[in-house]
């Protein structure tokens, strides 16, 4: 089985690093993503898909982004359930910085 995505967009808003119970650190962003087609009006519809960064992949993307910033995102895909409803996630593997981070 296969289980890989590799996502381009623009980062929603500036990155905030959490813990878990244990002390683990992660962070949930969401890239707005552009859809390359247009829908029955004319125009062009945006995905906003969200996305789990872990230990050095978040506190990187911390220092590194902030909202509105290029990202390349590669990693898998995984579903989980909150109060009986499920919902997908791209668990992140890499992050590749496409556009630098306005000083």
């Amino acid at each position: 089985m296969l289980n890989q995505v590799v996502l381009v967009g623009r980062l929603v808003k500036d990155i905030d690093i959490l813990n878990t119970k244990e002390g683990k650190v992660f962070s949930n962003i969401v890239l707005a993503i552009p859809r390359s087609f247009k829908n029955s009006e004319g125009e062009y519809e945006t995905d906003f898909v969200r996305c789990t960064l872990w230990d050095k992949l978040a506190t990187n993307a911390k220092e590194f982004c902030g909202k509105g910033q290029i990202l390349g995102i590669k990693g898998k895909l995984q579903t989980n359930k909150v109060d009986d409803k499920y919902y997908i996630e791209v668990i992140a593997e890499k992050v590749s910085y496409l556009s630098s981070k306005k000083q």
